[in-house]
């Protein structure tokens, strides 16, 4: 299913350009504001428009599918709609810092209580009931994303969880990969791409510290869902524990509010040697 534009009507969206607009130059003239920011213009104390390249709509339907079946904290989408082939979110702009600004000035005292509130998070995501027949896809039912992924960054959706597995493996089915020295575990990981799974869970996809807002010990913003959707049991802890292999300090602190697959990272593991890059 495409997705579909939010409040999208010509006097907002024209105010939003002209916000937009504004900001950009304002910022430019004093920082690199695409890469400091991540493409996110704060227009106001309270707003801030997202627009990337990599920007969909689906981001901005994923943040209300989860406002609306939740009570995680995110940003409230106050508009979304494309223009001339970009992209425009406006949305909220929550007042915190990352946990990766602050997280080595934390207690253990305050560290357990933002964990255990992560945790609560990350258990209302896996108890949202997936829709019927629904395989791996965005929140629309739409294509994923996450450019993460090998050769190109939109995918599916695909019907099946085994079928997502498949064109993982760039298309080779399980029946044809054969075990040897050259590419040891490519035939257990493919038997356990293959297996019966339960429904898709509703998943962030990139729960990295860059991604998590904190007011002292309150989490108050999860942010940058552009890769939710719909995706195998697994997919949450897996991405999380990878979503920068070079933070090993955060690596270490997923199994402490995501249930460890000991499995599914192996497998995952293999799947990056292998077939690609994450």
């Amino acid at each position: 299913m495409e997705s579909q534009p939010h409040n999208d009507r010509l006097w907002i969206k024209l105010l939003v350009l002209l916000a937009y607009k504004t900001a950009t130059h304002k910022h430019a003239r004093r920082l690199s504001w695409s890469s400091q920011t991540g493409g996110v213009i704060p227009i106001s104390p309270k707003l801030c428009i997202k627009a990337t390249p990599f920007t969909q709509l689906a981001e901005a339907n994923a943040m209300r599918f989860v406002a609306q079946h939740t009570s995680i904290p995110v940003p409230m989408v106050h508009c979304a709609f494309e223009e001339k082939g970009q992209t425009y979110i406006l949305m909220e702009r929550i007042e915190g810092d990352t946990l990766a600004q602050v997280w080595g000035q934390r207690s253990d005292e305050s560290k357990a209580r933002i964990l255990r509130q992560l945790k609560g998070i990350v258990e209302q995501l896996r108890r949202i009931s997936a829709p019927p027949s629904i395989g791996v896809a965005n929140v629309d039912g739409g294509p994923i994303f996450d450019h993460r992924l090998p050769r190109k960054s939109s995918w599916g959706p695909f019907a099946t969880i085994q079928d997502f597995h498949r064109e993982l493996r760039s298309g080779i089915d399980a029946g044809d990969i054969e075990d040897d020295a050259s590419s040891p575990g490519v035939k257990d990981m493919a038997s356990f791409h293959e297996q019966a799974w339960q429904a898709p869970v509703f998943t962030h996809g990139d729960l990295s510290a860059l991604n998590i807002l904190v007011r002292g010990d309150e989490v108050v913003g999860i942010i940058d869902w552009e890769t939710a959707g719909w995706y195998p049991p697994y997919w949450e802890y897996t991405s999380a524990k990878h979503t920068n292999p070079r933070n090993l300090w955060w690596q270490e602190e997923v199994d402490k509010f995501i249930a460890p697959m000991h499995e599914a990272l192996e497998m995952e593991a293999i799947r990056r040697r292998f077939f690609g890059d994450f």
